[in-house]
């Protein structure tokens, strides 16, 4: 059996399209080559078609690597056959990163391990199938330390996931306000990567001394670091121009990090390339104070447009997150019977913002947010009404109901199914208002609904709209093709939809 390799022209010696694998040569040369397991069976490569997105692409097989030599191995065999290599996680991305017709390297099963905490640096060690709560848990628990980026599904996401997707999360601006900032990219210190023509590098912030050494000692490290300075120079103005000055700014390569002010920091320019580039081995993350004590405090407004109105002012107060809410997702959970018990604790509003502070005693974290909540009842766009919860569990309860978003909206009785494909769109806080309007209206003209929910402190946006993917005019419709839905062909010899 043989399938197409598909391009990658970064790789050195890239496979290309007009290329095909031999499937049956590259799984005995892996399974002879690789001490962790080789999957090529129809029923384990279906089982990684997909992550939490809505495309779908048959991988060619899948290596669940024992250790970072088996990672080698793999990439060995896999270039001496042409064949793609995907890196894979905890498979909880939305846009399709973790599917592909390549060989798939599975880092969650063995390679999932803290290798070491640093508290004195607050630097932490890990393989990249760490799971982020099982990190973030011990230490809290020993060393008050945590890791600032924290999606919601901080329970199985991997670090190497986040690292491809350049992750944030609900406290990522904990991270902004008190650490190095709210990306992933930011709370990178160092990498140990492994090239398509197994190179192994590791590689992080290059003053302009060691730059000039890394080039002027050659080989293939100087070579890559002679390409990727003469690709900034080339484009640095274009760079500092174009690139948007957000906190959420996360599409395309993170060229701006190889800029001089920013420290020529290859590992945060690969930090969300998601295997394009390089396989993470290994990596070294920054770590944040974790204050031993939190309050919440949730603020309802009219809608979500007012809240979104809102969170500049709140976010001066510097809490360790700013999560918005509005009434639509709060409808649906009611409809679907999520967390219905906990909708009751919210104050009066369709629009609400959680907001969460921290401190070394529960009186300090308490007054952080009295003391919003006294500025915010003289401002102009005060609350309709405001709520403190300086109960633990209760302040569970809350979050609970903003982690339960993603399903909340995805089927809803009575209500055409929502997809994935919108999520995560991002525009200066200060715009957040003006955008969710701008949106809602723009929707509307096609028939669109959805929640609009997420880190309103970072103006991200997660939406799940209900786009037709099922007929062919929805199909077909700009909408839809905008999520990567229409029909594509998964290979050259198919023509199904992928």
């Amino acid at each position: 059996m043989r399938v197409p390799a598909y391009p990658d022209r970064r790789f050195a010696s890239p496979p290309t399209a007009f290329e095909e694998v031999d499937v049956r040569g590259l799984e005995h040369d892996l399974g002879r080559a690789v001490e962790g397991e080789v999957r090529f069976r129809p029923g384990d490569r279906a089982l990684y078609t997909t992550g939490g997105s809505n495309y779908r692409q048959l991988p060619i097989g899948v290596v669940i690597p024992r250790t970072t030599d088996d990672v080698a191995e793999t990439m060995r065999v896999c270039r001496d056959y042409r064949a793609p290599v995907l890196a894979h996680g905890g498979g909880t991305s939305l846009a399709g990163q973790c599917c592909n017709v390549a060989v798939v390297v599975d880092f969650s099963k063995y390679l999932n391990e803290i290798v070491e905490i640093d508290p004195g640096r607050r630097l932490a060690r890990v393989q990249p199938g760490l799971i982020l709560d099982h990190l973030r848990k011990p230490a809290e628990a020993e060393y008050e330390l945590t890791f600032g980026p924290d999606p919601s599904t901080h329970d199985h996401c991997t670090f190497g996931g986040m690292i491809g997707n350049n992750s944030c999360g609900v406290r990522s601006i904990m991270a902004q306000f008190y650490g190095p900032g709210p990306r992933m990219s930011d709370n990178v210190h160092e990498l140990d990567v492994l090239l398509y023509d197994g190179t192994r590098l590791k590689v992080g912030k290059t003053s302009d001394e060691e730059l000039d050494r890394i080039i002027g000692e050659g080989g293939r490290r100087g070579e890559i670091y002679a390409g990727l300075r003469d690709l900034r120079d080339r484009y640095a103005d274009e760079i500092r121009a174009r690139y948007p000055d957000i906190p959420r700014r996360v599409s395309g390569y993170n060229l701006d990090d190889l800029l001089p002010e920013r420290g020529f920091d290859v590992a945060a320019a690969l930090t969300g390339t998601e295997s394009t580039c390089a396989l993470v081995l290994e990596a070294t993350v920054n770590l944040v104070h974790a204050p031993p004590y939190r309050s919440l405090l949730v603020l309802g407004y009219g809608d979500e447009y007012e809240a979104a109105d809102n969170v500049c002012e709140v976010l001066e107060a510097k809490p360790l997150g700013c999560e918005g809410v509005d009434a639509v997702l709060l409808e649906d959970m009611k409809v679907v019977g999520i967390h219905d018990e906990y909708l009751s604790m919210l104050p009066d509003g369709h629009g609400f913002l959680l907001v969460e502070f921290g401190g070394e005693t529960k009186d300090e974290a308490d007054e952080k947010a009295r003391k919003l909540m006294s500025q915010l009842k003289r401002g102009a766009g005060a609350p309709k009404d405001m709520k403190l919860y300086d109960d633990k569990e209760e302040a569970a309860h809350v979050w609970e109901v903003r982690e339960a978003g993603l399903g909340a909206t995805a089927f809803i009785p009575g209500k055409p199914d929502t997809y994935e494909g919108w999520e995560d769109s991002a525009v200066p806080p200060e715009q957040l208002g003006s955008y969710l309007r701008k949106l809602r209206k723009l929707a509307a003209r096609y028939g669109y609904e959805s929640a609009l929910y997420g880190h309103y402190g970072n103006g991200c946006v997660h939406a799940r709209w209900n786009f037709d993917l099922m007929s062919d005019p929805g199909a077909r419709s700009p909408a839809s093709m905008a999520t990567g839905s229409r029909r594509r062909s998964c290979c050259r010899r198919c023509s199904a939809p992928s």
